[in-house]
């Protein structure tokens, strides 16, 4: 069997023109020469990892800018023979001039500081905010964020006090993308005091959807279920600090169906949510899609609050796994390890999948600190026991945490797969979408990878290294049809 990798939509640039070169430092076709040093001619891509490479010189010893190479060592300008003086006329520190002589910090700030500084509303809040700016890693990406007029129409409201520096302040803007950065920077350097995203998110939906629902004898009891059943539970998920990102998302469905529902008992049989009968729900769920079980929720909430206490709807037996077999998992396992089908962090991502059958909503909030080494080598936590990280996917996992800084837009929050918005780690939907898009059946893959693994460690062992429940363990040993089903839970 042969796994069909799809390949992934990629845009194409205008052909190149006659006349190109050949870089001297990596042997690569290029348009034209970024620079000629002493080597020879010097691509863009290699310039601009010269110019950001910092250590000790090959050369003389001394610890700065390390542009040249000189029999594969880093060597600094002097070194290296190269004439251009790449001290920033501003502060004097080595690097890349991005304007007139100056380091692309030095732009920045000159930039923020009329934006900004220039008679604001609190001025210790707008210096703290223009020094978190230009202290990030890359201060070019702010440079690239700030380009847009409406962002710097929103920094110099933000500055003006006509926005208030609070989440209500900013819930008035247009919450687009550029708004999020600005929110998850004041966040991150509290500046804002943190709020759960999804769960803010979660009550202007519900806002949303309750307002334009037509008829009070609809709108009552959905807006009633909304906000005293799904709105309470999550606000107290929230309070506890775990992800409300899955439970959100099973919120909305709930109530979407349920006011589809309480729609059409209206509209065809003039009842309502009190009056609802047997009859009436059998025939909604026997003319409609499976989806329209979920109001199994809303008639449980029901007959707790003595709204509805006739009706019944049985839990609905989950559909058949999809299958993916052992040499499927294998050969995926194989392709990622070697294979140049995605980026680092795809690679590794899939591979936590089909290792130890890992939910993406739990790999995408992975911590470097959960990744340790001790003297039998490499391991991650996933559970309450650390497991072992065998080689070579080691190696990988190690590189990802080496690598994972060139992501970084601000100041480092410890996610193993960060975000480009400063403070968060890369949305699970991200990496479920790249992931699809190769070939892989997520949820058949995790499935068998957990099958695979409860038979060769007892079920509660492997339900300890990857953070699951005994009872899962136990039932997918049983699914496995393996003796160590019958395996104690209670360990001594």
């Amino acid at each position: 069997m042969t796994i069909e990798i799809r390949p992934r939509n990629t845009r194409r640039g205008r052909p190149r023109a006659g006349g190109g070169f050949t870089c001297d430092r990596c042997g690569r076709d290029a348009g034209k020469p970024r620079v000629r040093w002493p080597e020879g001619n010097i691509c863009g891509t290699c310039f601009h990892t010269a110019v950001r490479t910092y250590g000790y010189c090959g050369g003389c010893g001394f610890e700065r800018m390390l542009p040249g190479l000189i029999d594969e060592k880093t060597v600094c300008v002097d070194c290296a023979g190269i004439t251009t003086d790449f001290h920033c006329t501003s502060c004097g520190i080595e690097a890349e001039h991005y304007r007139r002589g100056i380091c692309a910090r030095c732009a920045l700030r000159d930039d923020l500081t009329p934006m900004m500084l220039d008679n604001p509303a609190d001025p210790a809040a707008m210096q703290t905010l223009v020094n978190i700016f230009c202290a990030v890693d890359r201060p070019e990406s702010i440079h690239t964020w700030k380009r847009s007029t409406s962002v710097q129409d929103l920094l110099h409201r933000l500055a003006s006090g006509e926005i208030p520096m609070t989440h209500e302040g900013l819930d008035r803007v247009d919450d687009d993308r550029r708004t999020a950065h600005l929110r998850s920077v004041l966040e991150h350097h509290q500046l804002l005091p943190p709020r759960d995203r999804y769960l803010a998110l979660f009550e202007e939906w519900i806002a949303n959807k309750i307002a334009v629902i037509g008829q009070p004898a609809v709108r009552r009891p959905a807006e009633q279920f909304a906000t005293w059943h799904h709105l309470k539970r999550v606000r107290v998920i929230a309070a506890e600090g775990k992800p409300t990102r899955g439970p959100v998302h099973a919120s909305k469905q709930d109530i979407t169906e349920t006011i589809k529902f309480l729609t059409w008992l209206h509209d065809t049989h003039n009842r309502t949510a009190a009056t609802c009968l047997q009859l009436d729900v059998d025939e909604w769920l026997a003319a409609g899609p499976t989806t329209r079980h979920l109001v199994r929720t809303f008639f449980v909430w029901a007959k707790a609050t003595r709204i509805n206490r006739n009706v019944t709807i049985a839990h609905r037996s989950p559909a058949p796994t999809v299958t993916f077999t052992q040499d499927e998992r294998l050969r995926w396992i194989r392709e990622l390890l070697t294979g140049s089908s995605e980026a680092l962090p795809y690679r590794v991502a899939g591979i936590l999948l089909l290792l130890y059958a890992q939910p993406m909503v739990k790999i995408a909030a992975l911590r470097t600190e959960q990744v340790s080494t001790d003297t039998d080598g490499l391991r991650i936590a996933l559970g309450t026991q650390p497991a072992p990280v065998p080689e070579p996917f080691a190696a990988l996992l190690r590189l990802q945490v080496a690598s994972r800084a060139t992501r970084l837009t601000g100041a480092d929050a410890g996610w193993l797969f960060p975000s480009f918005r400063t403070g968060r780690h890369l949305h699970p939907n991200t990496l479920m979408d790249r992931l699809r898009a190769l070939g892989i059946n997520l949820r058949g893959a995790r499935a068998t990878t957990l099958r695979a693994l409860v038979t060769q460690v007892p079920p509660p062992l492997a339900a300890e290294m990857l953070g699951y429940s005994y009872s899962v363990a136990h039932r997918h040993a049983e699914l496995a049809a393996q003796p160590w089903a019958q395996y104690s839970t209670h360990r001594k």
